[in-house]
């Protein structure tokens, strides 16, 4: 089933500024090898559930080094048989405009 899920996570007792944190997760799921599309608010992942969740695992245990407090969001979109939905959901809406 694919799987796609947009996520926030960052810590809340780092200051105003949390993008070097933030770009320590995104490096994390770019490794993973999964597609993924940096946004404004949040980073969205596409592929299977456990390879996102074993992602989103990585990402906050790699913040737990040094932060006390982690907010996370997660919304999850589960498709039998669809493909290449990062980039199909956006153009299917471009295509209406």
């Amino acid at each position: 089933m694919s799987v796609l899920v947009e996520l926030t996570i960052f810590p809340t007792d780092k200051g105003v500024s949390v993008s070097p944190y933030v770009a320590r997760v995104v490096e994390i799921i770019r490794a993973s090898g999964l597609s993924c599309q940096l946004g404004p608010m949040g980073t969205s992942i596409e592929g299977e559930w456990d390879d996102i969740m074993a992602a989103i695992t990585k990402c906050y245990r790699e913040l737990a080094t040094d932060c006390d407090r982690i907010y996370i969001v997660m919304t999850a979109d589960c498709r039998r048989g669809a493909v290449n939905r990062l980039q199909g959901k956006v153009e299917s809406v471009e295509s209406k405009l």
